[in-house]
Order: C-alpha cells, then sequence, then structure tokens
C-alpha cells in the first residue's frame, strides 16, 4: 500500500546521485530496505540510533550482515537542526521509519522524505508522517516495487524526463522517417541527449537510414523480454551511436514484435534520461504501438499536400487521436490545386507544425549516408531547429520536458 500526501521531488543534478538516507532501528525493516536499494542498484547512507551527542563514527552494522550492499552507517541521529547529520538534506531521498518518526520531528523540513512501516491497519501512521513532513507513507511489502522504482530513479539521477516526439505518415511514402531522422540529428547537433526510436519493424531499420546498420549495439529483439524497470543509463550505453545520437532500431532477422511491456520499459527508461526522444511510428496500431503514444508529449503527422494523401491522414489521425492529445500536421509539397498548408490543415482539424521543406539533393545525400538534416544551413535542418525551439520553450512553459537534462550523450 502506498499513500500519497503531496510529492514534488527535488531538482536532480546532470549524472549519478547519491543513495538514500536510512533512519530505522528497526532491524527487520533495515534488512528489507537494504534489499530494496540492492534492487535499485543504490547505496545507501543508514542512521539507526540517538545518542546523547551526535557522533559520525561509521560503525558495523550486524543485519545487514546477508546484504550485498555495504551502507555507511552511523549511530548518530539527533533531531536539533544544527547537529543534524549532512546527509538529511543532502540525500536525494530519505526513508524514515515509521519506528524512528517520533525522533525526526524536529528535522529541517525538506522534500522527499518517505515514511516507511508495516503495519497496514494503522491509522496514525498519516499523523506522523505529517508531523515529519513526509511525502509519502508507504507499506511493506505492496510498496516494494514502488520504492524500487523511486530508489533507482534518485541513484540514476532522474530529472525532467525527455521531451517526446512521434512522427506518423499520413500515407505511405509521406516521408515520416526521413523527418524523424533529421529531428533527432538536428537535436544532437544542437547539443542535447538525443534518442532516436524505430518503432516500424517493417519500415527496414532507421539504422540503414543513418548509415549504421552494421554498427555496435543492441537492437530492439534483444529487448524482447524485458519485464518491469529497465535502467536508464545501461539502456543508452548498450545502444549504437551514430551521429552523436543514440539509435534504437529493428535489425534484418525474423523477430518484428516485442510484447507491449517491454516497449514499455524500454520507452520509460529512455524518457528517464531527459533530453530528446523521437520514436518513427507506423501506420498500424497494435498494442506496443499504443503503449509508446501513451508515452509521446507530441505527435507529429506529415502528410502530402494533396487531397487523397489528406482523406488517408484523416483516418489515421481519428486512430492516434484517442490516445496522443497533442497532436500536430506537418506539410509536405508540392501543392495539388487548390491545397496549402493552413488549408490542409484546416481540413484535419490539427494545428499546424509547419510546411516540412523538400530539401533538394537528399535523396542523393541517403544514398551517400548522409542521414537527414545533416547540412546545417539546409531547409530541412531549418525547419527541425524551429520545431525544437518552440517544443522546448511550450514544454518549459508546462513545467516537463528537456530542459536541465540535456547535454551531450
Amino acid at each position: 500500500m502506498t499513500g500519497t500526501i503531496t510529492y514534488d521531488p527535488p531538482p536532480a543534478a546532470g549524472g549519478r546521485q547519491g543513495g538514500p538516507l536510512i533512519v530505522t532501528e528497526d532491524p527487520d525493516l533495515l534488512d528489507d530496505l537494504l534489499r530494496l536499494c540492492a534492487a535499485a542498484g543504490a547505496m545507501p547512507e543508514v542512521h539507526h540510533s540517538l545518542p546523547e551527542k551526535p557522533s559520525s563514527t561509521p560503525t558495523a552494522l550486524p543485519t545487514a550482515a546477508t546484504s550485498s550492499m555495504s551502507p555507511t552507517v552511523s549511530t548518530s541521529l539527533t533531531p536539533s537542526a544544527s547537529a543534524w547529520p549532512t546527509g538529511w538534506e543532502a540525500a536525494p531521498l530519505v526513508l524514515v521509519g515509521d519506528d524512528a518518526a517520533r525522533r525526526v520531528r524536529g528535522a529541517v523540513r525538506r522534500r522527499g522524505v518517505v515514511l516507511v512501516g508495516r503495519d497496514q491497519d494503522d491509522s496514525g501512521v498519516w499523523q506522523r508522517a505529517v508531523e515529519i513532513g513526509a511525502d509519502h507513507v508507504l507499506m511493506l511489502p505492496d510498496g516494494e516495487q514502488w520504492l524500487v522504482d523511486r530508489i533507482a530513479d534518485v541513484a540514476e539521477g532522474v530529472g525532467r524526463p525527455a521531451l517526446t516526439v512521434g512522427v506518423i505518415g499520413g500515407r505511405g511514402g509521406a516521408g515520416a522517417s526521413t523527418l524523424a531522422c533529421a529531428l533527432a540529428v538536428t537535436s544532437a547537433r544542437e547539443g542535447l541527449r538525443s534518442l532516436l526510436v524505430d518503432a516500424d519493424p517493417m519500415g527496414g531499420g532507421l539504422d540503414v537510414l543513418l548509415g549504421g546498420e552494421t554498427a555496435d549495439g543492441l537492437r530492439w529483439p534483444a529487448f524482447a523480454a524485458s519485464r518491469g524497470r529497465v535502467g536508464g543509463g545501461a539502456l543508452e550505453e548498450s545502444l549504437p551511436e551514430l551521429h552523436s545520437l543514440r539509435v534504437l532500431s529493428w535489425d534484418r532477422g525474423d523477430c518484428v514484435a516485442v510484447p507491449p511491456q517491454a516497449v514499455r520499459a524500454v520507452l520509460a527508461a529512455a524518457r528517464r534520461r531527459g533530453g530528446t526522444v523521437v520514436v518513427d511510428l507506423p501506420r498500424r496500431i497494435d498494442e506496443g504501438v499504443a503503449e509508446v503514444l501513451a508515452q509521446l508529449d507530441v505527435g507529429i503527422l506529415v502528410v502530402p499536400a494533396e487531397l487523397r494523401a489528406v482523406a488517408a491522414a484523416g483516418r489515421v489521425a481519428a486512430v492516434v487521436g484517442m490516445v496522443l492529445r497533442d497532436l500536430r500536421v506537418a506539410v509536405r509539397g508540392p501543392y495539388a490545386s487548390g491545397l496549402d498548408d493552413r488549408e490542409v490543415a484546416r481540413l484535419l482539424g490539427l494545428p499546424l507544425a509547419g510546411e516540412v521543406p523538400v530539401e533538394s539533393g537528399l535523396l542523393r545525400a541517403t544514398e551517400s549516408r548522409r542521414p537527414p538534416g545533416t547540412p546545417r544551413r539546409g531547409p530541412l535542418a531549418r525547419f527541425c531547429r524551429e520545431f525544437w525551439e518552440r517544443a522546448l520553450a511550450e514544454s518549459e512553459g508546462r513545467g516537463g520536458g528537456a530542459g536541465g537534462a540535456g547535454g551531450a550523450p
């Protein structure tokens, strides 16, 4: 059981953070918390007694003898703000055993405090949580998976999630894959941590479009057995790096699908790394694609400016719009008689993301293994750069997105 009072995670700096601070004298609870920290890959700091005078001398912890963790342990705890261990304020997460709640009432109030107990029927735990300023009340063993995920978040240094953009064609051959690649290449060139995800197993592989089909790294079939939580850092390091961005593509094998839960876990891990994630979407919507749509911030529907394409795009928009709230149309010329980009957007009832320019020499560039959007001053790169400027500004205004989580991989 978990219960929420409020929760607003402290801002995370780049890179990995320190482990959580554990405050408890209950040896059984401590063993459980150390086990969960080990599962999350975090090294905790432990304080578990209240002497008359504060002391920072580490001591052995017999109850942790069976654990693989080697936490920093101190027998010092005092509710005096001046004597409180520096870990109380510096730790990215504080786990307070219900047995220790009375001793932390005088501590400096901070975010990221979880009160952990075992008695499901103890209604007084909520009052104790309020008294110590806890963000969450969690009961073991029911809340173990939530707590492992939360500990892993702080161990990874999770800040704002990546601004995640999906690109889908209004009809076959609309140029969605080309635009997705160009968006990712432009994002990486602007210094953001960038990941390009190929969600279309029938598309031939985006690594081919980027000229990296022989590059070392994992492809989608390697993640087919993924369940639960996938480490964001481990995911990033396992993927091919092409043109300063990471790419998750399909291989040329027989596997053409991964389970929806694997798609969910992998994309969630990608988003936790921050920066930007661009997903090239297929036009058919199955359970795996639905998992992707549920995690997108923005969708771009690429539509050639011709009546038949607009009609086909209307069907795609109707299905995608059932899951994705922010779907925009990007129109690609040349224009049929009576159509322009605004008219296409009006016919589809979608906001206009802009006109995707026709870039001369794009086919020759692809054949020469130069990815779309490579020429910095080309019209396609300019379109992508302007899109990111608007999208990132909008995301900052909403309090989400890639700000603060950028940086080169």
